[in-house]
């Protein structure tokens, strides 16, 4: 480590003390990459400072001190891009405000509407020149670090040290205003519940309309990773990855031989990615094969055009609702956030752009809610106080246990027809009597 830099590294508790000031607004990252020994640091502040506003979000390595030890909101306030298991159990306790965004334009954000006065910002250790990788979360942190007061770095000495391709992952310590180190916490771990046998039934609808040599935007849930388990079992060859988060599910897909990225017009023969999440197998494959993968921010990761000029971009996502113009709802129940639209409109529009692209929303039918009762998936209309996170115009093909089907070049009768076609049986009627009085 160059010794022109020794300066910079002070204690947690100094650096907080340093950069923080009352009134600011302190960027804490997103999903598996957190600045741990800088949250317990600003957490002892509490009381000693007003109104420290902090962002995050799909946090998965709880608890977030700053907020856990000031229940009362007297010095901090945690603001969210998207809501994980852990930050929805904050929301039941009014100690987090939702903030809405679609990932791709969040770099601009950053640039032209919102400010950080503080970066937090977790990197790998640092090589002999000095330059450290973004871990498991490149996030927009290149943009961020560009535009904040005072930057800190906080060195996880468990992340994997790749650097990206031409600087993409990678910054070096002279960026960092202080630098912290010290002990962490091993990696978060995030797995998914085994899929139900509704689950594998949309999955094995939706493997048989994946093509040879596809590229893959698996979103986070039982069907995307019931989809890759089925694809590393099937006849499929030289698939390739482009996705927001990395995960086990592209390992299994790796260890069957069947993600070579060989096809893929942009960044061939590497995985491109935004986060990285999922288990210690996961970090490990990253940290062992550096040369398989191209890590990058949310500016070339989320690009719908670099999608549109990737042939046979698939993209896969779950939802919550959809309704019978194909309006879909991926992140309420009702008023009540569960979690974020995240990146799945940038990769629902980078899979319209791209060549053989498709992109896919799959859901159950229908659930059986706390009462005992049935009730519908799909809807007449996404109903009043839910979101509408993909408007009908985004969303190509939905796929549920009955059926997939295309809806993109359909009126709205034919549409409403399309996804009576996959409801639930029990339902089918009441939809069609309504389709029937609506459209004709």
């Amino acid at each position: 480590m160059p010794n022109q830099y020794a300066h910079k590294f002070v204690t947690p508790d100094t650096a907080v003390e340093l950069a923080v000031r009352s009134g600011d607004w302190v960027d804490y990252g997103y999903a598996s990459g957190f600045p741990q020994l800088l949250d317990r640091a600003l957490a002892k502040r509490k009381g000693l400072l007003k109104d420290v506003k902090i962002r995050g979000g799909l946090v998965i390595s709880p608890p977030i001190q700053a907020v856990e030890q000031d229940p009362e909101q007297e010095t901090f306030r945690y603001y969210s891009w998207q809501l994980g298991d852990y930050e929805r159990k904050l929301q039941s306790r009014g100690l987090v405000e939702f903030l809405p965004v679609a990932l791709r334009l969040l770099p601009d954000l950053y640039r032209r509407h919102i400010r950080t006065d503080v970066a937090f910002v977790p990197v790998s250790a640092p090589d002999p020149d000095g330059y450290c990788g973004l871990g498991i979360a490149s996030y927009a942190w290149q943009v961020i670090i560009q535009n904040a007061r005072t930057v800190v770095f906080e060195i996880n000495e468990r992340y994997p040290t790749l650097q990206g391709v031409d600087g993409s992952h990678r910054v070096h310590l002279s960026q960092a205003d202080y630098i912290v180190e010290g002990e962490h916490d091993p990696l978060p771990n995030r797995s998914y519940r085994e899929p139900s046998e509704t689950d594998l039934a949309i999955a094995r609808l939706v493997v048989e309309e994946i093509p040879n040599r596809a590229v893959l935007a698996l979103g986070v849930g039982a069907v995307p990773n019931t989809v890759a388990t089925l694809l590393a079992q099937s006849d499929r060859e030289d698939l390739g990855c482009h996705t927001g988060t990395i995960s086990d599910a592209y390992l299994a897909l790796y260890q069957a031989g069947k993600l070579t990225n060989r096809c893929k017009e942009v960044d061939t023969g590497r995985c491109t990615w935004n986060l990285a999440m999922g288990s210690q197998a996961l970090y490990d494959w990253i940290e062992a094969s550096p040369e398989l993968f191209y890590p990058a921010g949310v500016d070339h990761v989320h690009d719908p055009q670099r999608m549109g000029s990737i042939s046979n971009f698939i993209s896969i996502n779950g939802g919550v609702q959809l309704d019978l113009m194909g309006q879909e709802n991926a992140e309420s129940a009702g008023t009540r956030q569960l979690s974020g639209i995240g990146g799945q409109m940038d990769f629902l529009e980078g899979a319209y752009r791209s060549p053989g692209g498709k992109g896919f929303i799959c859901l159950n039918s229908s659930r059986v809610g706390k009462d005992g009762v049935r009730k519908s998936n799909i809807l007449p209309c996404i109903p009043g106080g839910a979101t509408v996170s993909a408007p009908r115009t985004l969303i190509q093909y939905a796929a549920t246990e009955y059926g997939v089907v295309k809806l993109s070049g359909l009126s709205l009768r034919q549409r409403a027809q399309a996804m009576i076609s996959i409801a639930h049986p029990d339902f089918r009627e009441e939809l069609s009597r309504y389709a029937r009085e609506t459209w004709g």
